[in-house]
């Protein structure tokens, strides 16, 4: 059934509240080519018959990405990106900034301390395991390599780079996701052109083979984080054992 946004043209993100199913957020990306209005952080409370939009930066800046801290649905933390493919370049980030609420989407504050000026494209997850700790993949300006995987340990008040190895932002117009094990808070994973774990907290990374190549979303078992879904260009994989094998 079609619930509207019709003029959304990119979706990245469609978050649920954990027991209020009538309460969903959607981060509009927007446009790709050139400018449009219909970008940002969208939220219904009756299901998705109405949408109000909460977060808006301006018609070149969409949402490249929003996460609910399941532990607390009224805490949530979103990613605008500025971008815009052109014929002779790509446009990535001027504008982008980092947002978080803490009374159910009504009011955002930016938050930079300790985040390179120039952010690019960027991902962010609140780990399951500790609410407070939360990770951003951050694209950063290439020229400069300011880019990597940050850390927050108060909700994001402040962070810290943890990672700079340039395999977390490689080619970040077609990548960017992160996501965090939903029972051990310094482990992660970073999904790329190839797919990349940590265990201690992004300090070092291992990477999981045994399906295709070019990784784009990973699905972690709640209860059991050995039991593992990835998808890339190949399809989907399943693995029962923390992805030693699929």
């Amino acid at each position: 059934k079609h619930m509207g946004l019709d003029q959304s043209r990119h979706i990245s993100d469609v978050v649920i509240h954990p027991t209020d199913p009538d309460v969903v957020f959607v981060s509009v990306q927007g446009a790709q080519y050139g400018p449009s209005e219909e970008r940002g952080v969208y939220r219904s409370l009756d299901g998705g018959e109405n949408w109000e939009r909460v977060l808006f930066v301006d018609d070149r800046t969409g949402a490249s990405s929003v996460v609910m801290d399941m532990t607390n649905p009224r805490i949530l933390y979103a990613a605008m990106w500025e971008h815009q493919r052109l014929p002779w370049k790509v446009i990535s980030g001027p504008g982008s900034k980092l947002f978080k609420s803490t009374n159910g989407g009504k009011t955002w504050k930016e938050l930079s301390e300790g985040l390179p000026d120039e952010k690019g494209k960027m991902a962010i997850v609140v780990s399951p395991a500790n609410s407070d700790k939360v990770y951003a993949l951050i694209e950063g300006n290439s020229n400069e390599e300011k880019g990597g995987l940050f850390v927050s340990n108060n909700g994001g008040k402040s962070w810290s780079r943890i990672s700079k190895d340039h395999r977390l932002v490689q080619r970040a117009w077609y990548y960017i996701e992160v996501f965090a094990d939903p029972k051990d808070e310094n482990t992660v994973y970073v999904l790329s052109a190839p797919a990349l774990r940590s265990i201690d907290g992004g300090e070092s990374w291992e990477r999981i083979t045994g399906t295709h190549g070019d990784y784009h979303d990973l699905w972690i078992n709640p209860d059991n984080p050995k039991n593992l879904c990835i998808a890339n260009d190949g399809g989907a994989a399943i693995s029962f054992n923390h992805g030693e094998s699929w």
